[in-house]
């Protein structure tokens, strides 16, 4: 009797043997960012732990802090009017000794349609509450992916996206290109996960319509998202990273989360 092999992802082998931090980029700084950059400064200081050269981040975002992210994103009083990616970064590097860099400008091309150099990482994170943000992303890294400089150190090869509304949310990890898989006889191994541009662009398209409109206090913006989803994204979504590093293969590419009846459900690699 023949069993069907469970369909997992093997992490690329330079993530786990990397001889250099491996470079991120966290694009966004609000409500999930500056969550998940607390959770990469725990995966970082965990990984040199294990003796691993940890994580390099550069964190984007081009807006300031204002009184209506207080409690809700992870700022405080005092930062008010601060680029948030400086207030932020600034913190981590004084806290743990990390030289991890801020941008204060919006992630992607210049005025003549190049990448800055210092775009390129291995892993992009997406904390953005844009649909045309996320299809512009998605279109710099398949250049990026379709490039000459193919085995530049800094290649992409992974990329985690967040989102979320009120009460509910995902997080969807994609691998930028195929990565090579080991052979194996106990697993069905998959060597590219969809993005999500491409799996759920229709959908994300849908979604377009929603008001954005900035919040002008804490109250106001409670009542566009519930106070934990981002948090609990960040965590759940960050831990999907982390197991990439510290098991070296997932069976799940993400998840989707529903706050209100605390239901979360895996996405499986296939």
């Amino acid at each position: 009797m023949s069993t069907q092999k469970t369909a997992v992802h093997f992490t690329d082998n330079y993530l786990l043997n990397p001889t250099n931090p491996i470079s991120v980029n966290l694009i966004g700084a609000g409500g999930t960012g500056s969550k998940a950059l607390t959770a990469l400064m725990e995966i970082n200081e965990s990984l040199i732990a294990l003796g691993h050269a940890g994580l390099q981040v550069r964190l984007w975002d081009d807006d300031v802090v204002t009184e209506a992210n207080l409690g809700r994103q992870r700022f405080f009083g005092c930062e008010t009017g601060l680029y948030k990616s400086v207030a932020l970064i600034n913190r981590i590097n004084r806290c743990v000794g990390t030289n991890w860099k801020a941008e204060t400008v919006k992630f992607g091309k210049d005025s003549v349609g190049r990448l800055p150099e210092n775009a390129r990482a291995i892993i992009t994170i997406t904390c953005v509450d844009s649909v045309q943000a996320r299809f512009g992303v998605a279109e710099i890294l398949k250049e990026l992916k379709d490039g000459h400089r193919r085995h530049h150190h800094d290649e992409p090869r992974y990329w985690l996206d967040f989102g979320n509304g009120q009460h509910t949310g995902q997080a969807i990890l994609s691998t930028v290109g195929e990565i090579k898989q080991p052979r194996s006889e106990k697993y069905l191994t998959v060597a590219g996960l969809p993005f999500v541009t491409d799996e759920f662009g229709e959908l994300l398209r849908q979604s377009e319509a929603q008001d954005d409109t900035p919040s002008c206090s804490l109250a106001e913006a409670l009542e566009k998202q519930e106070l934990f989803i981002n948090s609990s994204l960040a965590q759940m979504g960050c831990s999907l990273l982390w197991s990439l590093f510290r098991y070296g293969m997932t069976e799940n590419r993400g998840f989707f989360l529903n706050l209100r009846d605390f239901r979360s459900h895996p996405l499986k690699v296939a």
